[in-house]
């Protein structure tokens, strides 16, 4: 009964939140190891669409085990908010809802920062939530983790000697922050709540593995957007790829059994940064309003383009990956023409390597593939897809070098074919 990492291939938005709910069918436990509320996670049941930003996409499983780790960092308004949504949907979450007491928190000033930052000519396209700047904190050792909530007095301490910390910054940006006192009475409301599902999770995740319970480690954003391996400085301030599970949940490198990279049909992209296969026609306009192409935290419309193979050979080296789950295929439906990056032409020449540090100067070379008009919901095997359709996952699989377990074709759980099921036994 293995442990599954499920991590986004690309720039984010592959479609996490679907894939990680079917996946948790059949699991014991599901761990969120890193990012925070930045990270929209849509989930459809029926003809209702649920949205998670904090709380792991396993919830709507309810035997499941929901984990905020150690690697993360929570804004409490934001989780005590989505667990009151959760509840109004009749989602009970949070009797079974464990959060991790050395995550740290978001307070008010770290969205502060962050909002006031984006304003200025170094804006990279954050989510305004707060989560670089938190992340700094913990970096800087002057972080205030949850565990802080349960002693007042220490929490009045921690908060005292971050504001010190960024009093410089929030000067130079022209505004005062918050005062300590305000910072208090902003998480009081939800500091006994908060308290009761703390814990350290490291031991509890530790102990289900070695239980021989199933567990999905479930990332946030994508490999892309990773802080050492992505497209830097265009990145998130956490490590979205495979590695982050081990550190964010508190497991080592042995005990994960199996990655999977997530992947879209085509590529999105949100914020600023170098994105060479980006269409800026009726083609690209037309994946984005199929697609549905809208932040679901931010509601800001994605960048769209082709499908870029030598990044995603970067991912699946990045990660080790075992196998991928394509979402999305769908959208491509209706299209005369699908075209896919499968190199790209540098300053040093051409080259079917990702060049990361080059995006800004280099070509992408395009091949084409015909398209389909065949509707794909009903299907439920490859052999049911077009012939077209088929061609193009098979291209998709041999050139990254990583067989595909699954193939999403809606957004309905019964909308996809799974090759193949890590739980499955």
């Amino acid at each position: 009964m293995p442990a599954v990492v499920i991590v986004g291939a690309q720039w984010g938005d592959e479609g996490k939140g679907k894939i990680v709910d079917i996946f948790t069918e059949r699991a014991d436990m599901v761990v969120r190891y890193g990012g925070g509320p930045n990270a929209g996670h849509t989930l459809v049941v029926g003809d209702e669409k649920i949205v998670v930003r904090l709380v792991p996409s396993g919830v709507l499983r309810k035997d499941v085990t929901c984990v905020l780790g150690q690697g993360m960092v929570i804004d409490p308004k934001s989780l005590v908010s989505e667990l009151d949504d959760l509840e109004a949907r009749g989602v009970a979450a949070e009797g079974r809802l464990v959060v991790s007491d050395r995550a740290h928190a978001i307070l008010p000033y770290h969205v502060t920062i962050d909002g006031l930052r984006e304003q200025g000519k170094g804006a990279i396209g954050t989510t305004k939530r707060g989560v670089g700047p938190c992340y700094e904190d913990k970096v800087a050792r002057r972080g205030v983790t949850l565990g802080a909530f349960r002693d007042a007095a220490r929490l009045r301490e921690l908060v005292g000697r971050a504001l010190e910390g960024w009093a410089p910054m929030l000067a130079a940006l022209g505004d005062r922050g918050p005062t300590v006192d305000e910072v208090l009475e902003a998480i009081e409301p939800t500091r006994a709540r908060i308290v009761k599902m703390l814990a350290a999770t490291q031991p509890l995740v530790e102990r289900a593995i070695k239980d021989q319970k199933r567990v999905v480690l479930e990332g946030a954003q994508g490999t892309l957007l990773d802080v050492d391996h992505g497209t830097y400085p265009f990145v998130t301030s956490s490590t979205p790829t495979a590695g982050g599970a081990c550190v964010g949940a508190g497991v080592g490198p042995s005990r994960i059994d199996e990655v999977i990279g997530l992947v879209k049909a085509y590529t999105t992209r949100v914020g600023g940064g170098p994105f060479p296969t980006e269409l800026h026609d009726a083609v690209g306009d037309r994946i984005r309003k199929v697609g549905a192409e809208f932040g679901s935290v931010t509601g800001r419309p994605r960048r769209t383009g082709w499908l870029d193979l030598p990044a995603l050979r970067y991912a699946v080296s990045v990660n080790g990956l075992d196998g991928l789950a394509l979402t999305k295929l769908d959208v491509l439906t209706g299209l005369d023409e699908v075209k896919v990056c499968v190199a790209y032409d540098t300053p040093s020449g051409r080259t079917g390597d990702f060049p990361i540090d080059e995006l800004d100067r280099a070509t992408p070379v395009l091949e084409s593939f015909r398209g389909w008009n065949e509707e794909l919901g009903k299907a439920r095997s490859m052999a049911e897809l077009p012939a077209a359709a088929r061609d193009y996952l098979r291209f998709i699989e041999s050139e990254a070098g990583c067989p595909m377990v699954l193939a999403s074709i809606g957004p309905r759980r019964d909308e996809t074919i799974v090759l193949r099921d890590p739980f499955a036994g």
